[in-house]
């Protein structure tokens, strides 16, 4: 596959040893720099109709390399991108998947992107509550944090905006750390943005969980 090729010739065997250490992970890494990863991603989706994007990206995915499931979720990135639907597919099938907080990241911007398309996916995500995966949960802050960056929002961006904020009252006692920051970075932008509301913010009542977390990152 060329794409894999490509990203194989801009690995780094001492980059990608210190990354594996890191992620704990039995996946290889090729240790690439995002600056070498981004354009390299953008010449792929300026080349590629939408539904050619998602098949090179399910491809790149199902391939287990670390820099290609990040780049798998670049290439869904694109604002204006129609038709989506299969992008959103796949994201919502990658999600329980993630074991990487820079993989959960790239999926979560990319998801952002196509729910900001289309809010309605929104109730798609309502069981990333329970998952025992945490960095799972943790799409739930970063997927809906743009709406906490609005400056003017609309009413229906406001729904959206509170509904987030319900997801935040629960994971706010997260008990794993990279859930709470991504719930602390949601609060800490809606306070530049709407401060009143983020004042008037509780949490819920902290609930004992039953079940232990999955070991992602």
């Amino acid at each position: 596959m060329q794409e894999i090729e490509q990203l194989r010739a801009l690995g780094d065997a001492d980059r990608a040893a210190k990354m594996a250490a890191r992620h704990k992970r039995d996946r290889e890494t090729l240790g690439i720099a995002p600056a070498q990863l981004e354009p390299l991603v953008a010449g792929w989706r300026a080349a590629l109709t939408p539904e050619e994007r998602v098949t090179l990206a399910r491809k790149l995915w199902e391939s287990d390399i670390h820099e290609a499931r990040i780049a798998a979720a670049k290439l869904m990135l694109q604002a204006r991108m129609r038709p989506d639907d299969g992008a959103w597919a796949a994201i919502m099938e990658w999600a329980p998947a993630v074991d990487a907080l820079d993989i959960a990241d790239a999926v979560a911007a990319a998801g952002q992107r196509r729910l900001a398309s289309d809010p309605a996916r929104l109730g798609d995500l309502e069981p990333f509550m329970e998952s025992r995966n945490p960095l799972q949960r943790r799409l739930l802050m970063t997927m809906t944090n743009h709406w906490a960056k609005m400056n003017h929002p609309k009413p229906a961006d406001i729904a959206i905006r509170d509904r987030a904020l319900e997801w935040a009252a629960h994971l706010h006692h997260d008990g794993n750390g990279a859930v709470r920051q991504a719930v602390a970075a949601l609060l800490s932008d809606l306070a530049r943005h709407d401060p009143e509301r983020a004042a008037a913010w509780k949490p819920a009542e902290k609930v004992v969980e039953d079940q232990p977390d999955q070991d992602p990152e």
